[in-house]
């Protein structure tokens, strides 16, 4: 091999258009390096960007839910301050009527040189090889799956309002001597199945002869309970809570769930929803023709509170304040009639202690 002071201008020049022509190679897979990694980059930015977007849109699904709920206790909280104010004002309207009729009865971002130039071009090209360039694709797939587990987290998480009653679930087994003799109770006491055959039960004064109720086999008196209840399937029901002394026997209005003082419920039927107490219909428009999977229920004996929901998303259907519950509470639950063959799917009570988030 010919030295470098052997070598003629002529091969002195093809070696420099050699390396040049290598150099521009050089540039060309840098070139598509460059894009390569621009292209990935991007495309990851893209996946973690659509993470941290999933994720603000969860907390402020969540959060809605949450002040909406709150908002709904409020008002329901508001409704029993306005109702005792109004007996107030009838109060103080029937005393100054009072006073008015005592007043009136009282009065009213070169080859040495060459040698030096050759070796600063192989330095170079050394150092510039594309396969010594890489991006960190571990610590960044790590990256995306951190992003993809803290989503998965927060799901995990939310609503909160889940994870809070969730630890006040509560076990509830349906009594079959008080169900009326037109529905099934599973022997498991977890679920009531409509029929159109009489069911030879004997009578008994817990039993309703004429709605199509039944409540469970144990009241609950101070704290908080909650429990769910399957509706999947149904076009007409009712569920809520009630006193034992709910009227039971006859045709008289009180004996159905919210109809009177001693019972508060949600009724659905055919796509709408109603929420009942002492005989005062109030239509959810809010959740109109949504079908909901399962409806939850909370109550509290803290200011007399309960509250519906449809506990596949916790949102929030209505709340009703009693002040002070009276009595002791029995869960309870309609299954409703055929409603034209369309409603022969049972109501099943669920572990509201268990809860998979929504992915």
């Amino acid at each position: 091999m010919k030295s470098h002071s052997q070598k003629t201008l002529a091969e002195y020049e093809q070696d420099l258009k050699r390396q040049k022509d290598i150099a521009n190679y050089r540039m060309k897979k840098l070139s598509a390096k460059k894009a390569e990694i621009k292209n990935k980059t991007e495309a990851l930015k893209e996946k973690i960007k659509k993470k941290y977007e999933d994720m603000k849109r969860v907390l402020e699904e969540d959060m809605k839910i949450t002040l909406t709920q709150l908002d709904m206790e409020t008002k329901a909280t508001e409704t029993s301050v306005e109702d005792s104010i109004e007996s107030c004002l009838l109060l103080v309207q029937d005393l100054e009527r009072r006073l008015c009729e005592l007043s009136a009865q009282r009065e009213e971002d070169e080859e040495q040189i060459y040698d030096k130039e050759e070796e600063r071009i192989t330095e170079v090209l050394k150092q510039t090889d594309p396969d010594l360039i890489q991006t960190d694709d571990f610590k960044n797939n790590q990256l995306l799956s951190l992003t993809i587990n803290l989503l998965l987290f927060i799901r995990s998480q939310v609503p909160v309002s889940k994870k809070l009653l969730q630890s006040y679930a509560t076990e509830v087994l349906l009594d079959p001597d008080s169900a009326h003799p037109k529905l099934i109770i599973s022997p498991s006491g977890d679920s009531v199945t409509y029929t159109d055959t009489w069911q030879d039960v004997p009578d008994n004064p817990s039993r309703f002869d004429t709605t199509l109720n039944v409540v469970s086999c144990q009241g609950f008196g101070e704290g908080r309970s909650y429990w769910e209840v399957q509706v999947s399937g149904k076009t007409y029901w009712e569920l809520g809570l009630t006193y034992p002394n709910i009227p039971r026997k006859g045709r008289e209005e009180d004996c159905w769930l919210g109809r009177g003082p001693e019972s508060w419920c949600v009724e659905y039927f055919n796509g709408a929803y109603t929420a009942w107490h002492n005989g005062v219909p109030h239509e959810l428009t809010h959740v109109s023709g949504r079908n909901f999977q399962r409806i939850g229920v909370f109550s509290s004996s803290e200011g007399g509170l309960v509250c519906f929901l449809g506990a596949d998303t916790m949102t929030p259907l209505y709340s009703f304040c009693a002040g002070t519950f009276s009595d002791v509470l029995y869960q309870a639950v309609c299954p409703g009639h055929d409603n034209q063959g369309t409603n022969w799917t049972p109501l099943l009570i669920c572990d509201a202690s268990r809860f998979v988030p929504i992915l």
